[in-house]
């Protein structure tokens, strides 16, 4: 029977033995055998009775000669000792699994084994549910953070199922049509490796090379035939099917079926930024499943922790392929709510543009606004904002030399703002802002109006471009985290080194640390005092070199800005306009456009302007000034380079001169004489 027996150990000292099972008993420490004790495994009657028991005067018992216990050093049981205090500290963290006894250490093992079932259902029920808490997590945040509709979080179950669904990873033969398939594809070199075995064999030079063979706990773990770990080949499976950014795909996806006006540029930045779950998601779906099991011996953070970000195509491409897979038929981009945005990012009047954009869109309607799974093709934004810049171009006559009337036709646009040209035009609000006037017009000259209309025309257009050019460096899109080194800090140890923290507690470093921050934030705030006494002994010195000069000064610089504050000066000097000039050109050189000049006899019948591309070893673009600043703020907004803003430009223009030609031929298309009344009327 099996019993636990006090005895001392004449080699440790220890006083508990343990029944081996096979008739003889060990310390529960040192691991010695007991010399004077065995477990006979009989009845003390059978063991005693005279006629039929084990002892009996005619049998006598050969004894076996039992080695005797070699005594070892204090030293190598101290060291035996921390051995097996490391092996139950190992099984009191990972051997309790809730079935059978746990305690004492030593009753053995009381882990159950695992079969090949076990394995792939706990790995895939864990990625799956995993990734179901992401995109949950992300439809939550994007609802209480960013104002979404809550529609997408009943939007976001149904797309998640028939995805899953369709991806076939729940069936029963998932796991085995998985196996065989990485088979299938090392089989060419598990191949290769035998034949160079064998001529290496016959060489006689070098032995045979050997397959790597599980070591350690994966021994327990299925393999494949050629020996790899079943565990990782189902975990790559997983993540090729179903990649960890389909969770951001899908949020994107909700968001574009409920109309809402979320671009992959806002999936994007808030996922760089941290304040969507994505990069740190791993420490909240472990707070939800728990941590692995012994079936799923992968962590929680290199099962659900992003490598690298996603990018901008890919997230749009990744969520159309979604749709088209599960066969959602999607809608078009919500055009109205997008170009809003993009019309206040740009300070620009939404009530005189949106509507006739809103028109040109309707008319058009381009299949550039519905989401492609093509990685090639434009996004649906640059649609959007090449619908814009078309309609800004008509709206104000954006074909060359508008731009150039700011610099050499400063003295003509001044009286024309005397001579009220800039009453229905464009002013300036205290926050930069460009909005429409409704007061009338007083023309100057009551005989020419076609003068006053193209004055007001000229002045709207350097009004418009001088925004843009003046608001261009303020368009970059910055993170966060940016703004200081604290928010920075911060930043790294929620989201870069999340889950990450220091073996032990070292107080002299954290002491270290609170002195640095002390002494940066001194320093910070030494150095913002004396940028404030600089700002202010500037502000001095030119209020008393403004007085020197007069009066006259301030007065015609109260000419030049806007009643609201303005900051939108009209005229330059001769150095200043050539200084634009140059600098201008050399970033249109660095984007590969070339510069125009404006026309010198410009005729009504030329109307718009087409550019176009002209490819000498790379294509080159030549464009006007005014084009070129409205092109390369919209594009700095929409972000995206501005020769790819352009290509949609040119390709928006295209699909309208065929509508254009189609109408003009269905037009003058003459009806046959043989039709019917009522067809012919």
């Amino acid at each position: 029977m099996t019993e636990k027996i006090q005895r001392c150990c004449e080699v440790c000292g220890n006083l508990s033995f343990d029944d081996g099972g096979d008739g003889f008993f060990y310390c529960t420490r040192c691991g010695s055998q007991a010399v004077d004790i065995m477990d006979t495994g009989v009845d003390d009657d059978d063991l005693f009775n005279v006629d039929g028991g084990m002892y009996s005067t005619s049998q006598r018992r050969q004894y076996c000669q039992v080695s005797q216990p070699v005594p070892i050093s204090q030293v190598q049981l101290s060291q035996h000792l921390e051995t097996l205090k490391t092996f139950d500290d190992y099984d009191e963290r990972n051997g309790d699994d809730g079935v059978g006894p746990a305690v004492p250490s030593d009753f053995g093992s009381s882990q159950i084994s695992l079969t090949y079932t076990d394995y792939y259902s706990e790995i895939r029920l864990r990625y799956v549910m995993g990734l179901q808490a992401m995109i949950q997590m992300q439809c939550k945040t994007l609802v209480e953070k960013f104002n979404v509709s809550p529609l997408i979080v009943g939007l976001a179950g149904p797309i998640w199922l028939r995805f899953l669904a369709h991806e076939n990873v729940l069936s029963d033969e998932w796991a085995d049509n998985v196996i065989h398939e990485s088979e299938s594809q090392t089989q060419g070199g598990y191949i290769y490796e035998k034949l160079l075995n064998h001529i290496l064999w016959l060489s006689g030079k070098v032995g045979e090379i050997e397959l790597s063979q599980p070591t350690g706990s994966q021994k327990t773990e299925p393999h494949n035939l050629i020996g790899k770990r079943a565990v990782t080949i189902w975990h790559k499976s997983l993540r090729n099917l179903i990649p960890l950014p389909c969770s951001l795909a899908i949020s994107f996806l909700v968001c574009h079926v409920a109309r809402e006006a979320i671009l992959p540029t806002d999936i994007l930045k808030w996922t760089l930024e941290g304040k969507l779950p994505y990069f740190a998601a791993f420490l909240e779906i472990e707070k939800q499943l728990g941590p692995p099991t012994r079936s799923c011996p992968i962590s929680t953070s290199r099962m659900f922790r992003p490598i690298r970000t996603v990018t901008l195509q890919k997230l749009e491409s990744l969520a159309a392929s979604i749709a088209r897979k599960i066969g959602l038929e999607l809608p078009s981009v919500n055009f109205h709510a997008i170009a809003a945005r993009y019309l206040k990012h740009l300070s620009l009047p939404v009530e005189k543009i949106l509507p006739q954009a809103c028109q040109v869109y309707e008319w058009s309607m381009p299949p550039e606004l519905y989401l492609s799974d093509n990685d090639s093709r434009l996004p649906s934004r640059v649609c959007v904002m090449s619908i814009l810049i078309v309609t800004m171009r008509i709206l104000y006559d954006l074909n060359g030399g508008k731009w150039e009337l700011i610099s050499s036709c400063s003295n003509n646009l001044v009286s024309a703002v005397e001579n009220g040209a800039g009453e229905c035009g464009f002013s300036c609000n205290a926050r930069g802002a460009v909005t429409e006037e409704d007061s009338a017009s007083r023309d100057s000259d009551p005989h020419d109006s076609t003068s006053v209309l193209s004055k007001k025309s000229n002045y709207d257009a350097s009004k418009l471009l001088k925004i843009l050019e003046e608001k261009y460096n303020e368009l970059s899109d910055t993170y966060d985290f940016s703004k200081d080194l604290q928010s920075y800090l911060l930043y790294c140890k929620n989201v870069v080194f999340a889950g990450l923290e220091p073996a032990y507690d070292d107080h002299e470093e954290e002491r270290i640390i609170e002195d640095f921050w002390d002494f940066y934030q001194s320093h910070k705030a030494d150095k913002a005092s004396e940028d404030r006494k600089t700002d202010s002994h500037t502000c001095n010195h030119f209020h008393h070199s403004g007085s020197r000069h007069g009066s006259n000064s301030t007065t015609k610089e109260n000419e030049n800005f806007g009643d609201d504050g303005c900051k939108c000066k009209l005229s330059r000097d001769d150095g200043d306009s050539n200084a634009a000039l140059r600098q201008l050109k050399a970033d249109m050189n660095e984007n590969r456009f070339v510069y125009i000049p404006p026309r010198k006899n410009v005729k009504k019948k030329d109307g718009y302007i087409r550019y176009a591309r002209k490819k000498d070893g790379a294509y080159l673009y030549a464009v006007h000034a005014d084009y070129y600043i409205l092109l390369r703020s919209c594009a700095k907004v929409a972000q995206v380079d501005v020769r790819t803003m352009h290509v949609g430009v040119l390709a928006f223009e295209k699909r309208l001169e065929m509508l254009e030609k189609r109408i003009d031929f269905c037009l003058c298309k003459r009806i046959p004489d043989d039709f019917c009344e009522f067809c012919h009327d």
